[in-house]
């Protein structure tokens, strides 16, 4: 099993969180959109000969996308990779992009599932995130995208956003629920240094929220949603029951990916490869036929905190059978100290031969995963 990522780097407007690389300059879409389709070919051995089940539009919006330069990615993609039938295919989109016209040619080149960056039901939240739809957009959205045919929708939320109280909170997790998507991913928000908020935090304009509070919303979305029939299947991603995503849950396994375009990651078992963050710089790259990325091989500590850090974030956990057979090592012998320690704080728990997260331990999670680690 293999997946695709693209990602495409444009937005009508900056969001104040987002470090994510994009332009708000659409002129050059559709010569990146070309620019991505040669690296496709290029790249066709990448994956080796394994199918293609889940492909992935990231970005920056891919919903910015028209029906000609959709019909481009994918025939390429087809032309260059075994897709399998049954393959699940995501566009992120924007609330505001989501007409009837353009969720159809979306269904036409056979996108499956949307995962929608709804962040918010609050107008007033919307604003101060700087999002380009209103509220009443969050829910139409939705509800067009039913009569459209899709039948596997996720939404974004954000939560500890300074100015947003968990009864605030609490009713945009009723309202998500209320247009019962398939799946919910729901994260902190973290500001980021070279952001509007990042600045605004270094001004002395903005206070972030506490870890405590944090933890507190957190809580409180595990209770509601959980409550409404949704599993909470990794620390930011809840669904219905055989909703999870397919494409994420891949990073998560360690299974090979292979990503296209500026800034994309591809991994395929034993190196990571890193795209140019520069539109202009890509496109110019892939012109004279060179992908312009960087390699790094990955460590044998590496790759043994990589699978921590992902797989104690699940609801799979920590296969320690798998450790000590893929890498050789016997994490209950390395790390016996730490391991008991948070056993006793009811942090972790073991069963059958697997380390998984309690509760409390979820709130926890990249703290205990960077405590497990090896140098």
């Amino acid at each position: 099993m293999a997946g695709l990522y693209l990602h495409i780097p444009f937005c009508k407007q900056a969001c104040h969180y987002c470090d994510f690389h994009f332009s708000t300059r659409q002129d050059s879409k559709l010569q990146l959109v070309e620019a991505m389709c040669m690296e496709l070919g290029l790249q066709k051995d990448y994956l080796g000969k394994e199918a293609v089940e889940t492909i992935y539009l990231g970005g920056g919006t891919p919903s910015l996308l028209n029906e000609r330069e959709l019909e481009e990615i994918f025939t390429s993609i087809r032309k260059n990779f075994d897709v399998s039938e049954t393959a699940e295919i995501t566009l992120e989109a924007n609330p505001d992009d989501l007409s009837f016209n353009n969720l159809q040619v979306m269904k036409k080149v056979g996108v499956n599932r949307l995962s929608i960056g709804i962040q918010s039901f609050d107008d007033r939240i919307l604003k101060f995130l700087n999002r380009a739809h209103s509220a009443r957009e969050a829910t139409d959205c939705v509800h067009q995208s039913r009569i459209a045919g899709f039948n596997n929708i996720s939404i974004d939320l954000i939560y500890a956003i300074p100015s947003q109280n968990d009864d605030l909170w609490k009713k945009n997790i009723e309202q998500a629920i209320a247009i019962s998507p398939e799946h919910i991913s729901a994260y902190s928000l973290t500001i980021e240094e070279k952001t509007v908020f990042g600045n605004w935090l270094k001004k002395g304009k903005l206070k972030s929220e506490s870890d405590e509070a944090a933890a507190i919303q957190m809580e409180i979305l595990m209770d509601l949603l959980s409550h409404a029939g949704y599993e909470q299947y990794e620390i930011s991603n809840f669904c219905k029951p055989n909703f999870h995503s397919r494409h994420n849950s891949s990073y998560w396994k360690q299974q090979k990916y292979l990503g296209i375009g500026p800034s994309a990651h591809s991994y395929n078992g034993s190196s990571r490869q890193y795209n140019i963050r520069n539109n202009a710089l890509y496109i110019q790259s892939m012109e004279r036929s060179k992908i312009p990325s960087e390699l790094e091989n990955l460590s044998h500590a590496n790759h043994i905190n990589e699978y921590l850090l992902t797989t104690l974030r699940t609801i799979w956990g920590c296969n320690l059978d798998y450790l000590t057979e893929r890498f050789n090592f016997d994490l209950l012998v390395e790390r016996k100290k730490e391991i008991g320690q948070f056993q006793l704080l009811g942090l972790i728990e073991k069963k059958e031969n697997v380390l998984v997260l309690t509760r409390r331990g979820k709130l926890l999670a990249d703290k205990i995963a960077s405590d497990l680690f090896v140098e």
